[in-house]
């Protein structure tokens, strides 16, 4: 199925036909249902008809502004498009694109509407994610106040930010936890990690950053194995770790965390589900979520 859809009332279709081609999107006939139906697969939706109609079809269906899918409303006059839902995650830009066939977008979302970037639409033109997404609130509001500065950091280097700074890395769809010995080689941790991969079948380029503990800035080997795959290594506080939910026994314990690679992983994953439990190899533990 193609990711875009196009849902319109019986009486309504040709038009929704019309907006599919323009969108080259897959159309569908509403019938009761077909929102919990398409909300897991689809990641934008034009929905042709009331908005009181879409509003009772997705309002159980509501879970994370970050994995659900874009929903536009486009009036039975096409008259006007409006973003419903994931504004900043793609709903807006739809709403735009449907400019193209005469639509008005009706733009509700603070940062666009009054003509600024919000910092997901940064992240989302220079192909990156956000690692600690719950700084976007703070961010977004420091841009309609004039105060969120931006640095970019081509590195080598490390970066300690705050919880109101987003973190922009390169895009993909997996997180790696991972953990280490103490005095671990480069050699060691190169090996590990594409052994990892290759046994979660997960490709280096879909990883979107490795994470550890702070108790780990010191640990050379890990640091410049990471750097020379390239990749993004995170050092993550006590506080965030022990905040995650492990499933795998820890010997982390006695120094007061409640895991390495496992909640590592799950604290700057984008859907917060562990793909692969730690595993040991040789020196060096490796978990991956998503």
């Amino acid at each position: 199925m193609n990711d875009t859809v196009v849902i319109a009332l019986p009486r309504f279709i040709r038009d929704a036909e019309r907006i599919a081609g323009f969108l080259k999107a897959d159309v569908q006939e509403y019938r009761t249902g077909i929102f919990t139906d398409l909300f897991p697969t689809a990641h934008r939706i034009v929905a042709l008809m009331s908005m009181g109609i879409v509003v009772r079809g997705i309002a159980p269906l509501i879970r994370d502004k970050w994995t659900d899918p874009a929903v536009v409303v486009v009036t039975p006059d096409l008259s006007y498009a409006i973003p419903l839902l994931g504004g900043h995650h793609g709903a807006n830009e739809l709403a735009k694109e449907l400019a193209g066939l005469g639509l008005v977008p009706v733009i509700s979302t603070a940062t666009e509407a009054t003509g600024r970037d919000s910092v997901e639409s940064i992240a989302g033109r220079g192909g990156c994610d956000i690692v600690n997404r719950d700084s976007t609130r703070a961010v977004n509001t420091g841009i309609l106040d004039g105060t969120t500065k931006i640095y970019s950091m081509p590195g080598p280097g490390i970066v300690i930010a705050g919880p109101d700074v987003s973190i922009l890395v390169h895009r993909g769809e997996y997180a790696v936890g991972i953990g280490c010995r103490k005095g671990v080689t480069a050699e060691e941790v190169t090996v590990a990690v594409r052994t990892a991969l290759e046994h979660a079948g997960i490709a280096q380029r879909d990883v979107m950053i490795f994470a550890t503990t702070t108790k780990k800035c010191n640990e050379t080997g890990l640091i410049d194995a990471i750097a020379s795959i390239p990749a993004n290594l995170i050092f993550l506080d006590d506080d965030t770790i022990n905040a995650q939910t492990t499933i795998t026994p820890s010997r982390a314990k006695k120094i007061g965390l409640v895991g390495v690679a496992e909640p590592c992983a799950l604290a700057v994953s984008k859907r917060r589900e562990l793909v692969m439990k730690k595993k040991i190899f040789g020196k060096v533990t490796i978990a991956f979520a998503r």
